[in-house]
């Protein structure tokens, strides 16, 4: 058993291209990761394993899965090896019971919501990751509830992680606001600061915001904030801001950590990952 629970996270993941870019939010995954040390095991709800069911990557070698489209071929020739765990796939279906959990032997792997953000935090690749599909049947309480009975792991040594992004319009992006926001961006992405500071087992009523139906056209980037808002309502604690920021109109870069065990980093210059030459929801990012 841990001594103390490991922090949990939410990363705005972006663009792909942070995989491979240097900029005040990939330093600020940086410096969480070297905050964390090393978890015996993370546990990644990821944005882009958007499936009609609950399920865990129960594979001892997982796949670095290029799931995008329109991006240079760097990006593409990216892998991150990391280790599966069948153990904490088995326990994952343990501690959330009577929810049911699916085991996926060979289907999925690592997509970028999950490999994008852990090459910076945990450049090395060495700690067995696990990911949890986000079933798209399910209501928002549905994840809100899930992120809560995972929130035990925490004490077995198991950093909880959701990568997605707060906002998440991609036919909104405008390539002439790369450090700037719609006003309605930046609306939603206040209130969900403020619920994730004083109420965070509230965020599923971000739902019912006049800004919901911009910020989040689709649910799948949105919902791995739930996972976080689970965690900390099962603690007690606020979930604070990790790092801040909007790209290109309508992407929220936003972080956002519980018992993060040092300052927040990533005030350093640096703009957002350069867009690919295509429409930018025809990319998948």
């Amino acid at each position: 058993m841990a001594p103390n629970p490991l922090p949990a996270i939410f990363f705005g993941h972006g663009s792909p291209m942070n995989a491979l870019a240097r900029n005040r939010y990939t330093e600020a995954w940086r410096a969480f990761g070297a905050a964390v040390g090393t978890p015996r095991a993370i546990l990644m709800v990821s944005a882009h394993w958007y499936i009609n069911a609950t399920a865990v990557t129960a594979m001892s070698e997982p796949r670095t899965i290029h799931d995008f489209y329109g991006f240079p071929k760097e990006l593409f020739a990216v892998d991150y090896p990391a280790p599966g765990s069948p153990e904490l796939a088995q326990e994952v279906a343990e501690v959330v019971k009577p929810v049911w959990v699916g085991a996926d032997h060979d289907s999925w792997g690592l997509d970028h919501g999950t490999w994008s953000v852990l090459r910076h935090a945990f450049p090395d690749a060495r700690i067995p990751v696990v990911q949890l599909a986000i079933n798209a049947m399910k209501p928002f309480e549905y994840h809100l509830d899930l992120g809560a009975r995972l929130a035990p792991l925490r004490e077995r040594g198991v950093l909880i992680a959701a990568s997605g992004n707060v906002v998440h319009n991609l036919g909104g992006i405008d390539p002439r606001m790369a450090e700037r926001s719609f006003d309605w961006a930046r609306r939603f992405g206040e209130a969900a600061r403020g619920l994730l500071a004083d109420e965070p087992g509230t965020v599923a009523g971000l739902e019912h915001h006049p800004d919901y139906d911009a910020a989040a056209p689709t649910p799948d980037h949105f919902i791995p904030l739930l996972y976080l808002g689970g965690v900390a309502a099962a603690a007690g604690r606020p979930a604070e801001v990790l790092i801040d920021g909007y790209a290109y109109g309508s992407l929220s870069m936003a972080s956002y950590a519980v018992d993060l065990p040092c300052p927040a980093a990533g005030d350093g210059a640096g703009p957002p990952a350069p867009l690919p030459d295509m429409p930018a929801d025809d990319t998948n990012m």
